[in-house]
Parts: C-alpha cells; sequence; structure tokens
C-alpha cells in the first residue's frame, strides 16, 4: 500500500514530478529468470485535444521475456494511494523500426482504463514533445552540460513509495553530435544494470548559466536529452566494449553512458497514427 497522503500536482516541484514519470520494468524470462529494467511515460502529440501514452524503454529490456510487470501509482475512491502491479504480454510493446535502434514503446492507455474501471486513477506525469530538444536549443547547449538520469539502477528503488532512484552527472559528449556518427551521445554518469530505458534530462530548477555564460536567474528548464541504454566496460583482457544493462557482469563499468537521442522517439509517430487510425 502506498503512503496515505494525497499527492498534489501542484505542489510538486519539477524533479519530485519528473520521478512520476519513470516504471519500474521486471521481465520474465523463461525458464524462471527475472531482469529489471526502466521505463518512462511519454505522450505523443495527436493534436490540442489528444495525446497518446506510451511506455518507454529499449529493445533489450523485453527481449527473451514473455511477459513484463509494472507497478503503477494510483488514486483510490477515498483519496487513498496505492500501487498496483500489472502484468501485460511481451508481444504488445511495439519496437523502433530501426532494428539498430535499442528502443520500443508500449501504448499504455489501455493499462490505465483498465485500472480506472475498478476505481483506480492512475497518477502519473508523462513526458511530451514539448521536452525534445530542437536542433537550435541543442546548437545553445553546452558541451558539458549537467543532466540527471532517473531510473532503476541494479533494480533499486523505493517499493513502498513506487519511486526511482535519481542520478546526477554531465555530458560527456555534445549532446548536439552524433557520437560515432550515430543518432547517440554519451554521458558521465554512475550506469549500472537496470539503468537501461532511463531517461536523461537537463534539469535546472530556480535558474542555470548558458552558453555564452549568462545567468538566466529564476528560470527553470527541462530537456530531455535521451534514452540510456549502454555503457563501455572493462573486460578482463584490458580492453574496451560496449554492453547493454539489463544483465549483471562481472565486467567493471567506467562510468560512461551511451544515450539515443531523444528526437528518435519521433519515428514511432507515424506507426502509432497508422494504429489509431488517424
Amino acid at each position: 500500500m502506498y503512503p496515505e497522503k494525497m499527492l498534489n500536482i501542484e505542489e510538486l516541484s519539477l524533479s519530485e514530478k519528473v520521478c512520476y514519470s519513470t516504471l519500474r520494468i521486471e521481465a520474465a524470462i523463461p525458464p524462471n529468470l527475472t531482469s529489471t529494467g526502466t521505463g518512462f511515460l511519454f505522450s505523443f502529440k495527436v493534436n490540442d485535444q489528444m495525446s497518446i501514452p506510451c511506455l518507454v524503454t529499449n529493445k533489450h529490456v523485453i527481449e527473451g521475456s514473455i511477459n513484463t510487470s509494472i507497478v503503477i501509482t494510483c488514486t483510490l475512491p477515498d483519496g487513498r494511494m496505492s500501487n498496483e502491479k500489472v502484468q501485460v504480454q511481451t508481444s504488445f510493446w511495439k519496437l523502433h523500426p530501426d532494428p539498430d535502434t535499442d528502443l520500443c514503446i508500449l501504448p499504455i492507455q489501455p493499462v490505465f482504463q483498465i485500472l480506472a474501471s475498478q476505481g483506480k486513477q492512475p497518477f502519473f506525469i508523462p513526458l511530451d514533445e514539448s521536452l525534445v530538444p530542437s536542433l537550435e536549443q541543442l546548437d545553445n547547449l553546452s558541451a558539458i552540460e549537467d543532466i540527471i538520469m532517473v531510473g532503476y539502477p541494479d533494480g533499486i528503488w523505493d517499493c513502498f513509495n513506487n519511486q526511482p532512484i535519481i542520478r546526477r552527472g554531465i555530458t560527456a559528449t555534445h549532446p548536439r553530435n552524433d557520437f560515432n556518427g550515430k543518432g547517440e551521445f554519451l554521458i558521465d554518469a554512475a550506469c549500472f544494470p537496470g539503468s537501461s530505458g532511463s531517461p536523461v534530462l537537463i534539469l535546472n530548477q530556480g535558474g542555470y548559466v548558458d552558453k555564452k555564460g549568462n545567468l538566466n536567474w529564476g528560470a527553470s528548464r527541462v530537456i530531455l536529452l535521451g534514452i540510456m541504454y549502454a555503457g563501455p566496460q572493462h573486460t578482463a583482457e584490458g580492453g574496451i566494449t560496449f554492453a547493454s544493462l539489463p544483465k549483471t557482469y562481472t565486467n567493471i563499468p567506467n562510468n560512461l553512458g551511451l544515450v539515443i537521442k531523444s528526437s528518435r522517439l519521433m519515428e514511432f509517430k507515424p506507426s502509432l497514427l497508422a494504429m489509431a487510425k488517424l
């Protein structure tokens, strides 16, 4: 059961709101294995009145599984809060149209509707397209920007409050540039198994310094830079290899992470609109 205090979106800070955008994913892999990863809620805009909420994660988080489980915070009819565990067949996930892009989405409105029909109103604050930076916004960023990564490293979470773990770091390559020619960039942050699928954001509350060194006092900004999916690992022979992060490795991570640019999420829209017949 969730703590009984009712949640009020208007009373939450930016950082608190971001914590209600992520969900911990448990993937059941036959015969009796379970792996964990991170998913975050993202609303794809259809028009000014309609959007399609989806849960976003990496393909490798659900790979080989028969179902995935998530825990959703809900408001009950008497005003109390509860944590509701929901199981979804893996076949309901939609893979990114590019087979080399490690992303997938789960249209999650049917899950919310089932919970609502039971008197359990899901409480969530999705990220949306307004947070995806334009090329102009990326050009106005510095090579070194403070970032946060929200997720479930090593599957760790606050199960009582259904809350994720927040990690802090910096951009290790300019988020405008395509690292090694791909739609990715690097971050310098502690990246562990379970962090796969974590949203990587610039989140400044109450002020920030821009590319030219100007202090924007009192201003806040939230930018969804991308989705964490892999990290370089030291091999036993002393070499370095990039490895996906849903599993446990004996190799030593060097605290760098590969992030898929958030603009790649827009490549899901044509299939989503077709599915909704819009």
